[in-house]
């Protein structure tokens, strides 16, 4: 059975002792004399539950309430007062405080509310414990060592436990955004209800309407006896994700419209209103703002949609993902194939890194399939990803009649170099000059940074910081 700790903040000696007498034999007590003791024990000791006196000499318990609810929002905290004050009651419940207990403490009283606190963090422990088990069996896999996909994790996590928020994630095809969606939904409190895809480009414009939001029986020519859920109704208490969602029709998006505005829709050929609860997760490759201004997508449509909008990069954009990526693939491919390919040629890696790939994140795991299914030997060749080298522009590999971007050159030799009478400011020469070798990187890499930074011998991040601080300083 789990033993849960309680800490008791309370200025007098006889409460501390009179609950450590009451609770001590089931619960672990840690006892403080005043809020600024426990406030600095809960950076080494975080506890399950507080009971905690309001009138505390110096930081008052209102306060350390409103410390404890800022760092632990969901630990139970139980206030005790030797009085009851209507306001203060107020103002605690609104900072969040889980129940009162009146001063004398009546025991019995006091272990049936710790006892609904328990109940509460068991609750919510038996949901972390079930949400942890769904993401080691059911997480979208991402892999890549690039900033940009730190900074996609760092949004998924921001906004996961934020059901009511619609999403919306911008981004080429093939970059990933229903991967994104699922991890949303995987880390969102719906997360045990059921992850529903829509391709609204995939349904005739006279079916979309059906399919989304169903209909009832014998609602047109053809349709089932007994009628049919739609898609949102599928979605219930989950997640509802709609790719390419710019291709709804004006009916369509004006349904659409009302569903996200009151969560009630109507299945067609019917009256009833139907109310389901999930969350919208909508996704788009065309630019919606254009859209908007050519009047081809509904501009409150547009608003409702874009709450939050998440712009997902190209693989091009991130080409340290590419080989993390491609490793991942073989590995997966070997599974599925029976096979123990252990990797990549030093070519093929070259090769991969310095391909366009139009199709990203998906053609390139197209790429590795194909690659794994016909290689014969250890490790994959350029050849076998569909990639070859052109032995005529020298040792570097490059994809198919795409010539490799030459070295660049060294400083210019500066023995006939004369300074101007007046001198010059020498900072300025480096950084100009800085300037123009970084600039030149990036034309022939035709602006990949990475890529960039790999000719002028510099980390990745080094290389972006030292481009945007001399673009504000010129």
């Amino acid at each position: 059975m789990t033993r849960y700790c309680i800490a008791v903040v309370d200025d007098e000696q006889s409460i501390r002792d009179g609950l450590d007498m009451i609770l001590g034999d089931t619960y672990d007590l840690a006892l403080y004399p005043d809020a600024e003791s426990f406030v600095a024990a809960l950076e080494d000791h975080e506890p399950d539950l507080v009971l905690m006196d309001i009138g505390l000499p110096g930081m008052g318990g209102i306060e350390a309430l409103g410390v404890v609810k800022n760092r632990y929002p969901g630990m139970p905290v139980i206030m005790i007062t030797a009085f009851e004050d209507i306001q203060m009651v107020i103002r605690s419940m609104k900072l969040g405080a889980f129940d009162f207990i009146l001063k004398p403490i009546n025991p019995d009283l006091l272990e049936v509310t710790i006892g609904k606190a328990v109940s509460s963090i068991a609750l919510v422990k038996e949901v972390q414990q079930l949400q942890e088990r769904f993401l080691r069996e059911n997480e979208p896999c991402f892999i890549g060592e690039s900033k940009n996909i730190e900074d996609i994790m760092d949004f998924i996590n921001l906004v996961s436990n934020s059901p009511d928020t619609p999403i919306m994630i911008l981004g080429e095809t093939g970059t990933g955004k229903e991967l994104i969606a699922k991890a949303i939904h995987a880390r969102s409190p719906v997360f045990q209800g059921p992850f529903v895809a829509v391709n609204c480009s995939a349904f005739p414009e006279e079916l979309l309407e059906s399919e989304l939001f169903g209909y009832e029986p014998g609602a047109f020519s053809g349709a089932r006896h007994q009628g049919k859920k739609g898609f949102i109704e599928k979605a219930h208490n989950g997640t509802l994700f709609l790719d390419e969602v710019a291709d709804l029709s004006p009916a369509g998006q004006a349904k659409l419209l009302r569903f996200l505005e009151n969560g009630e829709f109507y299945k067609v050929g019917g009256t009833r209103a139907y109310q389901v609860y999930t969350r919208v997760v909508s996704a788009t490759n065309k630019d919606l703002d254009r859209l908007v201004a050519e009047k081809k997508f509904r501009k409150d449509l547009y608003f409702r949609l874009c709450v939050v909008k998440a712009n997902i990069p190209s693989l091009n954009e991130r080409p340290d993902d590419i080989l993390p990526l491609s490793k991942y693939f073989l590995f997966q491919f070997n599974e599925k194939f029976g096979k123990s390919l252990t990797g990549f040629t030093q070519d093929a890696c070259n090769c991969l890194i310095s391909h366009t790939f139009t199709g990203n994140v998906r053609e390139l795991k197209n790429m590795i399939e194909r690659a794994v299914l016909v290689a014969r030997k250890d490790l994959v060749d350029t050849p076998e990803l569909g990639l070859v080298r052109d032995t005529a522009a020298g040792p570097g590999p490059v994809h198919k009649a795409q010539k490799a971007a030459p070295e660049i050159s060294p400083v210019p030799d500066l023995h006939a170099f004369a300074l101007p009478e007046g001198g010059m400011a020498l900072a300025d020469l480096m950084a100009d000059m800085e300037h123009a070798y970084m600039a030149k990187a990036l034309e022939q890499t035709r602006g990949n940074e990475s890529q960039a930074a790999r000719l002028l011998h510099m980390n990745h991040h080094t290389f972006r910081y030292r481009w945007k601080k001399l673009n504000r300083e010129r």
